[in-house]
């Protein structure tokens, strides 16, 4: 078994493609319209499956907002150099939402990003994975 993806509703696909591709600096990997069933689709992420799982960002025509709820957390994105990654999220509009630093009761750097529909993401400082900030 393998993760695929993970669907996230959001109240404006061209905002949250913005977002995603913008300031995390993800690639639009493939896009769908349904219009007898009111929805479209845009998949996004670093790499093409099978080599990464992928965001499906799922825009419902006419919901502009949706309610979070509380048993939600966060994505999480690992990369080499954190406190570059937010420094590139905030020159590109992104809001930071937890500066870098070690996580609580550790020594792991992390810091947190909101998107425009509230969905965190968290990202986890990891030496090992390639490339600068892990943001292209």
């Amino acid at each position: 078994m393998r993760l695929l993806h993970t669907m996230l509703r959001v109240g404006d696909m061209q905002r949250s493609v913005d977002f995603y591709t913008k300031v995390l600096g993800m690639q639009v990997l493939r896009t769908s319209e349904n219009p007898e069933y009111k929805y479209s689709l845009t998949f996004v992420g670093y790499e093409n499956n099978p080599a990464q799982a992928e965001i499906e960002l799922t825009y419902n025509w006419g919901t502009d907002s949706y309610e979070l709820g509380t048993a939600y957390g966060h994505i999480a994105l690992g990369m080499p150099d954190v406190y570059a990654a937010c420094e590139k999220i905030k020159a590109a509009g992104g809001n930071v939402s937890r500066e870098p630093g070690p996580v609580k009761g550790g020594t792991t750097v992390i810091a947190f990003v909101t998107d425009p529909d509230g969905y965190k993401i968290e990202l986890i400082q990891r030496p090992d994975e390639a490339g600068g900030s892990g943001l292209r």
